[in-house]
């Protein structure tokens, strides 16, 4: 068996609840929202290894008031989730109250802002990092979403995900953090890169640590967190309430079980790799059940290639399951590992 042993133990568990607002969570682990990635099957399977709180892709605000329907298996709790929070972007403050509103059927124990997305697309629209060129706006986008909650939502907590600023030049994270909360964000996530960065470069943890002594809420870090001593590292020097698992979690949803072990004992172990591939068929049959089994084996491509990275024989095993479109091939293939 693998056993990876952190060199010193932590000397006080640096795993425990979290407090937001009205939402009490078990534990500090978190999975980001991944666009693309954070569907419903997905988040089952990490809470099945052991997120303490989940959350969907972005979801644009515009387009749920167009069409609800078409947006509604965006907006669904997976099975395993006891807590989630459903992600909103936009940029017009009416837009996101009444899209806010349209949650109430879901209950989700929380609402989060994406004010960190840097992607072109929605960025072009004023949402997402864009947001962070004009703090008031996203102090008014934030203020509307807390008073759909209370309207409409018995109150839950809504939260904010951002980035440290739009470039270099413009480091703001302080500034739209507070007037976040001004506003009634009860929960600031911060991914420490620009959106200049992308997710090149190295994220600055300084930001983080730097904006949780500023807080009166909670703050959660994001940036770099690709294994269970980055986590560790980034709770010890930051002192940030919990993490967001982004890329790393991709094809790795044993981060979070991992993690937690290494937070209270000081080691884990590595799953094996009949673990990874049993893991992601599992994935891939939850999703089917949402898209239906073709869909399903075209999506799950892209996850098999996160399940197998580093798995020996891994690169042969990814360039026949990319090509594979039934269940029964993908389990076929998945067989003689």
């Amino acid at each position: 068996m693998n056993i990876q042993k952190n060199s010193e133990a932590p000397q006080t568990p640096r795993y425990h609840p979290v407090v937001i607002g009205s939402l009490t969570l078990p534990g500090n682990l978190f999975l980001a929202p991944v666009a693309g990635y954070s569907e419903r099957a997905f988040r089952s399977i990490c809470v099945e290894q052991g997120a303490d709180f989940t959350c969907t892709e972005l979801i644009s605000a515009e387009a749920l008031l167009r069409n609800k329907v078409r947006a509604e298996p965006l907006l669904r709790r997976a099975d395993a989730e006891e807590r989630y929070g459903i992600q909103l972007f936009g940029a017009d403050p009416q837009a996101m109250y009444k899209a806010a509103v349209l949650l109430a059927p879901y209950h989700p124990e929380a609402v989060d802002i994406n004010c960190g997305c840097p992607v072109p697309k929605v960025v072009k629209t004023g949402a997402g990092s864009a947001l962070m060129r004009n703090p008031p706006l996203l102090g008014r986008i934030v203020a509307a979403v807390v008073r759909a909650s209370r309207d409409h939502l018995q109150a839950v907590p809504v939260t904010v995900k951002m980035r440290s600023g739009w470039d270099e030049s413009s480091i703001n994270y302080l500034s739209c953090a507070r007037i976040a909360v001004e506003a009634g964000a009860a929960l600031v996530s911060l991914h420490a890169r620009t959106r200049a960065q992308g997710y090149a470069g190295k994220s600055d943890w300084s930001h983080i640590q730097d904006l949780v002594s500023r807080l009166p809420v909670p703050v959660a870090g994001s940036g770099d967190l690709f294994s269970p001593e980055d986590a560790e590292a980034m709770l010890r020097d930051t002192g940030c309430a919990g993490v967001l698992f982004a890329r790393g979690a991709l094809g790795n949803p044993f981060i979070f079980a991992a993690t937690r072990s290494l937070l209270l004992t000081g080691s884990y172990t590595h799953p094996k790799a009949g673990e990874s591939l049993k893991t992601g068929l599992r994935h891939l049959r939850l999703l089917a059940e949402d898209l239906g089994e073709k869909t399903a084996c075209l999506e799950m491509r892209k996850h098999f290639c996160a399940y197998t990275k580093g798995m020996p024989g891994g690169a042969l095993l990814r360039n026949q399951l990319v090509h594979a479109e039934t269940i029964a091939e993908y389990q076929a293939l998945c067989s003689g590992i």
